[in-house]
């Protein structure tokens, strides 16, 4: 595979190769063909840097990406070391961009299995999320440690979206708060917004709100960086991230005894005219019952 073609969408000369675990009709199919031709290539290490860039940027446009990638033999296994292989650098100066961005495509197919409707259970039944967690809890802020850190909220992010109360019990089990609080206090504004928003989601389940809020420093620990960033975004808006931020006390003020604790630890930024108009516009908003 020395001369790899360019494009995900291109004739490969490679649509004839075994398909280790793949349906065999997919080869009457050159664009198909061609995706497997890349997921191949994954397998080995003179080719998978490249195989990585390709797919990942082609995986919203390959609506069948992400049950060609869980179903081929030896995928995810492939994936799962470019992304084991890093943890050693995480606590060092020693990350450079390009390794970061080579595991960070990985975690990109992560995110479209996770996203997926036929593959998102076998997703998670498989614990796989655990192995995103060391990549949350990171305090460094650098380019490199941060774009690990966007991408893997982006992976837990696609999990929430469904919805499904599996996805949320497995989260609030294997304490997701921790390392979405400690990325609402270290990210970037993306990476924050994306963490406030898994939040929220989580909040949203009757499930995780007792979650939430059935420890007293549980919640504190959420009222204080929803605070911290608060006064932040009075600093620096973000339109977006406030959102996110409001929709979390709205739903925190639900519980009755986080809304006790809340008189004693809201902003004062949401009690003036700071945010008027934000506010005014998320009251107006109805939220999806919990689940």
């Amino acid at each position: 595979m020395a001369n790899l073609p360019e494009s995900l969408f291109a004739d490969s000369s490679a649509a004839g190769a075994t398909m280790s675990g793949l349906d065999r009709s997919v080869h009457t199919d050159p664009k198909v063909a061609s995706v497997v031709h890349w997921i191949q290539a994954l397998q080995s290490h003179e080719t998978r840097e490249q195989a990585l860039i390709v797919l990942s940027k082609n995986r919203e446009i390959r609506k069948d990406l992400a049950p060609l990638l869980w179903n081929s033999f030896g995928t995810i296994s492939a994936l799962l070391l470019e992304i084991i292989s890093v943890y050693c650098l995480l606590s060092s100066p020693n990350l450079t961009d390009r390794v970061s961005t080579r595991v960070s495509n990985a975690l990109a197919l992560f995110q479209c299995v996770a996203s997926h409707p036929d593959t998102r259970m076998q997703f998670l039944k498989a614990k796989l999320p655990y192995y995103l967690y060391p990549f949350l809890s990171t305090k460094n802020k650098e380019k490199a440690h941060e774009y690990l850190r966007l991408t893997s909220l982006g992976v837990i992010g696609a999990l929430v979206k469904s919805g499904d109360p599996e996805v949320i019990t497995f989260l609030i089990e294997t304490q997701i708060f921790p390392g979405c609080l400690n990325s609402m206090k270290v990210g970037c504004e993306l990476s924050k917004t994306v963490a406030t928003f898994i939040v929220h989601q989580i909040l949203l389940h009757d499930e995780g709100l007792k979650h939430c809020c059935s420890i007293a420093e549980r919640f504190f620990s959420v009222a204080h960086v929803l605070g911290q960033m608060t006064e932040k975004v009075a600093e620096e808006p973000c339109p977006r991230l406030l959102k996110h931020i409001i929709r979390c006390y709205r739903r925190l003020s639900d519980n009755p005894r986080a809304c006790d604790g809340l008189r004693c630890c809201l902003p004062v930024k949401l009690t003036d005219n700071t945010f008027a108009n934000q506010l005014l516009v998320c009251s107006s908003e109805t939220f999806p019952s919990s689940t």
